[in-house]
């Protein structure tokens, strides 16, 4: 079994809107609501993939009911634990010439809040995966991903994604896969990427630091893995119109880990999640199983003509 863990999932407002003006009274061309937050996005990937899992994490309010019912309706199986105080956020992102994204705060998540997910994960088993991605909610510590792979059953995989400050902690428990962007990589560094031997020192670098396989996401450059035989991985993005990048990163993470399980092969992970990856980039939500397989074979002619 697939667990995916979203501590502060939301509903995700998109909305196109044609030359937005700061401080100007804007209105949207359309607008679209999904259920957001990265572990879910994982998840519904996953199950375009064919690949079932279950979504666990926090929920709030009235919005949190609006969120459970939205994943039900997509036939997704979630178990979120409601907490007393705040809602479920809702986020706006706004698509122009220029992306503007507004995240709002999420509820507050107490002590005995996480002991309770805490103990949904130790009651997990060691051959399950946990796929732990996105930011905490208010009341976590930074170290709570450290706290949920502690929980995990002894030898479980466990994929992290997420920013510094709660990566950094987590990767002395050696997660089986990190999926930083440059940036996020630069940031973990301390240094910038500007070549493609900072690339491979980065990765290793990170390995030392306890993560086992590191995947980089380079957007319209496509992805890198070093896998845990030290040995590096690139595939080129497929080209097209960029909609929505928001999931593009959740996208990639799911088709490496349905590649992985389907193939057990590294080559085909990176293959499949850099095609999942640039087919949410070129809808407005996520990626359909269409969408993939149409990127999937735009890249194999890509490949084929050098």
């Amino acid at each position: 079994m697939i667990c995916t863990v979203t501590l502060n999932p939301a509903l995700d407002d998109v909305m196109q809107v044609a030359h937005f003006r700061k401080g100007q009274l804007n209105r949207a061309e359309s607008s679209q609501l999904f259920p957001g937050g990265k572990g879910i996005n994982v998840s519904l990937v996953l199950q375009q993939l064919g690949i079932r899992s279950t979504a666990l994490g926090f929920a709030a309010g009235d919005t949190g009911v609006m969120l459970e019912n939205m994943l039900a309706k997509t036939g997704m199986h979630c178990d979120l634990i409601h907490v007393a105080e705040g809602s479920t956020r809702i986020n706006i992102k706004i698509h122009d010439d220029d992306d503007t994204e507004i995240n709002g705060p999420g509820p507050l998540v107490t002590e005995s809040d996480l002991q309770a997910l805490l103990k949904q994960i130790s009651a997990l088993h060691r051959e399950d995966i946990l796929v732990l991605s996105g930011s905490a909610a208010p009341g976590l510590d930074d170290d709570v991903y450290a706290r949920m792979m502690q929980a995990a059953p002894k030898g479980m995989k466990v994929i992290v994604d997420a920013e510094k400050k709660l990566l950094e902690p987590a990767l002395s428990c050696k997660p089986f896969l990190i999926k930083p962007n440059k940036p996020e990589m630069e940031s973990l560094l301390g240094h910038s990427i500007a070549s493609r031997e900072d690339l491979l020192e980065g990765a290793a670098s990170l390995q030392d630091k306890g993560a086992v396989n590191v995947l980089v996401s380079l957007g319209k450059d496509g992805a890198f893995l070093m896998d845990e035989n030290g040995m590096p991985h690139e595939r080129k993005a497929a080209s097209g119109k960029v909609l929505n990048p928001t999931g593009a990163g959740d996208s990639m993470v799911a088709g490496f880990l349905a590649g992985y399980l389907q193939q057990n092969d590294y080559g085909a992970a990176l293959t499949l999640g850099t095609a999942c990856g640039g087919a949410t980039a070129f809808s407005s939500g996520l990626c359909t199983a269409e969408k993939i397989n149409d990127v999937l074979a735009q890249m194999a002619v890509q490949e084929a003509e050098g």
